[in-house]
């Protein structure tokens, strides 16, 4: 069986042991996976550490350009990292694709890194003297991610974080960890040095082995609400920065003025795309007025057509989620909205693909009349399960988002822009699409929600993930000529 093994140093190192790698589709094995803990943080963390002594120094147009050879070379290899997301996480090989897509243009925004860290500088602010800002590394920085996006996650981190000056220890999902050994070979194919770039693959252990590293300046993370809290309050009790990315509750209102043919469209995909498992997925429908019945219909009709099969048909448009368990969980969801009053209008649970009776699959679910006090409304599925609730006005519909624990993404379908106006003024959410179903920003904005789905101060990649992997300098200087006489001075410095 392939064995997947550890990244340290620029070269491929043996794990001590190993988890088996299934592929969804199937729910057969097909590779195994090195688990590492406290040994092989310790080793990565000392590599990192070693070669940041001179990455940090490196010159911006070396760093630069290094990170212009690996977004060619991603852009290369798009199909082969898609195909091993689509063996392992079982989404479609055009979902996988768009992945990568997505992460290549953040690597196309740290190429700009000279830009993103100009500081400032004032000349005269004192007689003789100068003050000017910088942006300065951090050291060896963590991120630890989630199996939903194995490529487009890590690649909100580590390209910026490099470009930075700091390295880098990935703890990708053991789920699919495929795809992170290969953008570490394209990273050495990219002419980065031995050990600025590694990659540890492993569970708790090496989480918190990573948490608790003395040298491990700052951790990004993205994954569930429980585990982000714990991530952040972990990290930082050890004085480490850190960006906490947790889980989510994306609602998309529907005004009776919408074109509602084509909101049924777009948040059809948002819901079901990836089998649901997306942290911007749309999984609560808001329908306001008289928008419910109709608004039901057509999702209804949107929702049972969708062809489930594995993700490298291309017929496929949803295919398996990640493990049993998860599939469990989710038929398991609709059983109980099912008992407290919700109406299944579309019942995915009793999907079997033909050939692949041991894959992971479960249908597109579509749950009507459900109430916020459901678990099924309260709780982050993350399947393919849409509930509705209705609502009477769109200050009602507002009410119910921002009751919500949850504020990741959200989105309005309305032709009216006061409404939209008002609904992005009022809403209590990081980010908010209008007519637009999964707001997620490009590249040289940064992502991240509120309330539980943030813990930490930045958000990720953009301007504040430049600022996250960075600290601010500020000089302030004096170059006396000869003829100038600097005496001694006791009280407190003030312009002059």
């Amino acid at each position: 069986m392939r064995s997947i093994e550890h990244w340290i140093g620029g070269a491929s190192v043996a794990g001590s042991g190993y988890a088996t790698v299934y592929q969804s589709a199937t729910g057969q094995p097909q590779a195994q996976v090195a688990i590492g803990g406290q040994p092989e943080i310790d080793q990565a963390v000392a590599t990192a550490a070693k070669a940041y002594e001179s990455w940090g120094d490196t010159s911006l147009s070396r760093r630069t350009k290094v990170l212009f050879k690996l977004r060619d070379l991603v852009e290369r290899h798009e199909d082969d990292l898609a195909r091993l997301v689509t063996a392992e996480h079982g989404k479609t090989i055009e979902d996988a694709r768009g992945e990568v897509i997505r992460g290549r243009e953040v690597i196309e925004f740290a190429c700009g890194i000279p830009q993103l860290l100009k500081g400032a500088y004032s000349d005269q602010v004192s007689t003789g003297i100068d003050s000017y800002s910088l942006r300065a590394p951090l050291g060896v920085c963590a991120g630890i991610t989630p199996f939903n996006f194995p490529v487009m996650v890590p690649m909100w981190m580590h390209p910026i974080a490099i470009a930075c000056g700091n390295t880098f220890v990935l703890k990708p999902s053991e789920r699919d960890p495929s795809a992170s050994n290969l953008v570490a070979q394209l990273y050495a194919d990219a002419g980065l040095p031995d050990g600025v770039f590694n990659v540890v693959h492993g569970g708790k252990p090496a989480v918190d082995a990573l948490l608790d590293h003395p040298d491990v300046a700052a951790v990004s993370f993205v994954g569930s609400t429980p585990i982000a809290r714990y991530v952040h309050q972990r990290a930082a009790a050890s004085g480490k920065r850190v960006q906490a990315l947790g889980g989510a509750k994306n609602h998309a209102v529907v005004l009776p003025d919408a074109d509602l043919a084509e909101a049924a469209r777009q948040i059809t995909s948002a819901a079901y795309g990836s089998a649901g498992q997306r942290c911007m997925a749309i999984s609560a429908v808001v329908a306001v007025g008289t928008a419910g019945d109709e608004l039901i219909e057509l999702l209804a009709r949107e929702a049972s057509t969708i062809v489930v099969g594995p993700g490298d048909q291309a017929s496929s448009q949803m295919g398996p989620v990640i493990t049993s368990e998860a599939r469990e969980r989710v038929i398991t969801s609709v059983n109980e909205a099912q008992e407290a009053g919700a109406t299944v209008v579309v019942d995915g649970r009793g999907l079997r693909v033909e050939g692949h009776d041991g894959g992971y699959f479960v249908g597109p679910c579509l749950l009507d009349r459900v109430t916020p006090e459901m678990a099924a409304y309260q709780q982050e599925i993350f399947g393919p399960v849409l509930v509705v609730l209705r609502a009477d006005t769109l200050d009602e519909a507002v009410r119910i988002i921002n009751s919500n624990p949850y504020g990741n993404g959200t989105a309005l379908f309305t032709s009216g822009g006061a409404a939209a106006r008002r609904f992005v003024r009022d809403v209590t959410v990081g980010m908010i699409g209008v007519n637009v179903p999964l707001p997620v920003p490009m590249a040289y904005h940064s992502f991240g929600g509120w309330k539980a789905s943030l813990f930490g101060d930045t958000h990720i990649h953009g301007t504040e993930g430049v600022a996250f992997y960075t600290r601010g300098k500020v000089v302030t200087s004096r170059w006396p000529g000869r003829a100038e006489t600097i005496g001694s001075d006791f009280h407190f410095p003030t312009a002059s």
